[in-house]
């Protein structure tokens, strides 16, 4: 078995990220064509879509806020009139902000979080999973966290956000199913990516507590995102994924 998307478009927000950057050219190793969002980061966005192009894929670069409803509609529009209805998206984008205990957080950073978790699936969704009940298939995958299960100080306004987008998008693949279009999440524990590679790893306690006794590399990441993508996982929806070592488990 190998992993085939040929003939098809994914949408990777925030692609120009830590973690995005690895799914855009996984997802195109794979044999997709890919749109690279991004919001800030211009000159990331259009080297990885260039990398794109030279394995011989269409690339789209596309700046829109993921949490503002006309920059989202717009860039479905700019993908549909470059490659057509999107056949996979892939909300990776989130707001990060200093963590601080729940008491100290400020309000905004709350309604923050909630922006960039919920109403940026939310709005992904209605933008671009009209395109997807037409085609009668399709894939919508998540990008969320273990933090969502561990719930530690002081990580209040992440998890909030992160808990929010996991009940709407488990509603969701419930009701968009009959289209035979699952909604999946993937939940990363503390990945080695670019910025880890080179100088002091902050995490070395944090790996002796994972069962695996070591960090996983932002790789695993987009390898779940593109089995998560492809027909080898034509029936599984609704699912929140770990890929952290083991360091969460969630039980039945």
């Amino acid at each position: 078995m190998n992993i085939d998307l040929s003939n098809r478009v994914a949408v990777v927000t925030g692609g120009s990220g830590e973690l995005g950057r690895v799914m855009v050219r996984t997802l195109a190793g794979c044999g997709a064509d890919v749109v690279v969002n991004y919001l800030s980061s211009q000159a990331k966005a259009e080297a990885v879509a260039e990398e794109v192009r030279q394995m011989g894929r269409r690339a789209l670069v596309v700046k829109a806020d993921v949490t503002d409803e006309a920059q989202v509609l717009a860039m479905r529009d700019a993908v549909t009139g470059a490659f057509g209805d999107a056949d996979i998206i892939v909300n990776n984008a989130v707001i990060q902000y200093p963590w601080t205990t729940v008491l100290e957080q400020k309000l905004e950073d709350f309604e923050s979080q909630f922006r960039s978790c919920v109403l940026h699936n939310v709005l992904m969704a209605k933008a671009f999973v009209p395109g997807m009940i037409k085609k009668g298939k399709g894939r919508v995958i998540a990008i969320n966290t273990e933090c969502a299960m561990q719930n530690v100080s002081p990580q209040g306004a992440y998890v909030s956000g992160k808990r929010g987008m996991d009940g709407v998008l488990r509603v969701l693949a419930k009701e968009i199913g009959t289209h035979q279009i699952t909604v999946n999440q993937v939940a990363p524990g503390w990945m080695i990516s670019d910025k880890y590679r080179s100088g002091d790893d902050p995490a070395i306690e944090y790996a002796k507590l994972v069962p695996l006794r070591h960090r996983g590399e932002d790789q695993d990441i987009a390898n779940a995102v593109a089995f998560l993508a492809s027909d080898l996982a034509s029936f599984i929806t609704g699912c929140y994924l770990p890929v952290c070592g083991g360091n969460v488990m969630p039980a039945i």
